[in-house]
């Protein structure tokens, strides 16, 4: 008689067994089998960790914690201190939708997070993937939490070949039927461990892997191809120049507010031509600098690399007394100490130093000194 087939344990038992050995140690969490951790915790991290690291995050998470250490600390606070506070982690509508969510959760939940995805849904700038990712975690609720870990090890358990975008609808389903009932949160967290750690982008380690006798892609010698993305477009290119203005007595630099909404929006700037598809002639970015004044061309550029464009960044130098700078609107600030995107932190990047030649060229109201 022949022996019954043993098929091996439920991916959700593999991976809470595999999880309850092998979690990462992070400070929004709790460890399996204690009670879940804060809501404020959970959507703080999830915010934060959108398309960035977990080693960039953590100082980020516990200096917003120290500033704020509830969501109506964070609902009270100035927005402009939570977009300085957010200098340099990037995606800045984040940090804006992030205030707005404290304030709505403050002012119209009492301070207490919606303990359900729907809820959690209709609060401002909480999508699909982040509502999920807080109801199972600090809810125990089982919500199919998709992101980008959980895609990966997804679509090579079950083999998923199409290509993303289009496989995320079939990767939700996935999801959702893997989901357990009981420990939702840790499952969700276990898979995401897994995905960093275990089944990452390359040179997946298999051997180690909880789920390889599971893993169709691993059966058929396709799992680090997986999942297959479309071919991207070639990213276009912008070009700017940035106004480095110093105050000459002390050297700090000029800079301004941008703008609430758009791009970066309420964030502090280096002031700059317009950002265009085309190169800049310096005496026709001058029309555009913040102050008459002895414009110097400085040798050397930088790019920044954005998710849709990427900037490319000449510099020209100028000098005023602390007579004229009290003059122009802004704040004045030594380079070192400003609060500011990367995109900024590029721009005085070219700042010369003081034995360095500083340019070729030097213009004075957009024509050229002779």
């Amino acid at each position: 008689m022949p022996k019954a087939r043993v098929h091996p344990p439920h991916i959700a038992a593999l991976v809470l067994d595999w999880y309850d050995r092998h979690h990462r140690s992070l400070p929004w969490r709790s460890p399996p089998g204690t009670p879940p951790p804060e809501p404020y915790r959970v959507w703080l991290s999830e915010v934060m960790l959108q398309q960035t690291t977990v080693p960039a995050v953590k100082p980020y998470f516990e200096k917003f914690l120290n500033l704020w250490p509830s969501v109506r600390d964070l609902a009270n606070a100035p927005v402009d201190q939570v977009m300085e506070a957010w200098a340099g982690l990037g995606y800045y509508a984040r940090a804006r939708n992030l205030h707005k969510c404290a304030k709505a959760v403050s002012e119209q939940h009492g301070g207490v997070f919606p303990n359900n995805e729907a809820g959690l849904l209709e609060l401002p700038g909480i999508g699909p993937y982040t509502a999920a990712a807080i109801a199972a975690i600090a809810f125990d609720e089982p919500a199919a939490v998709l992101d980008g870990n959980i895609e990966r090890v997804l679509a090579r358990v079950f083999a998923v070949e199409t290509t993303l975008p289009q496989a995320r609808p079939e990767l939700r389903k996935l999801a959702a039927q893997e989901t357990p009932q009981k420990r939702p949160g840790d499952f969700a967290q276990g898979m995401m461990d897994l995905g960093a750690t275990v089944c990452t982008p390359k040179s997946p380690d298999c051997l180690l892997c909880p789920l390889q006798a599971r893993c169709e892609g691993f059966k058929r010698s396709i799992a680090e191809t997986l999942p297959r993305k479309a071919a991207k477009a070639a990213r276009p290119v912008r070009h700017t120049i940035a106004f480095l203005l110093q105050r000459a007595e002390d050297g700090a630099v000029l800079l301004r507010r941008r703008p609430p909404k758009g791009l970066l929006g309420g964030m502090l700037e280096v002031p700059s031509a317009p950002w265009r598809d085309t190169p800049w002639a310096s005496g026709a970015a001058l029309e555009h600098a913040p102050t008459e004044t002895d414009w110097l061309m400085l040798n050397g550029d930088a790019v920044h690399v954005f998710t849709h464009f990427e900037l490319r960044i000449g510099a020209m130098l100028g000098r005023v007394t602390a007579r004229e700078a009290a003059k122009l609107d802004g704040q004045w600030q030594q380079p070192q100490e400003a609060a500011l995107p990367t995109v900024m932190k590029k721009m005085l990047g070219l700042l010369p130093s003081m034995d360095e030649p500083k340019s070729t060229k030097s213009r004075r109201g957009g024509r050229v000194r002779s």
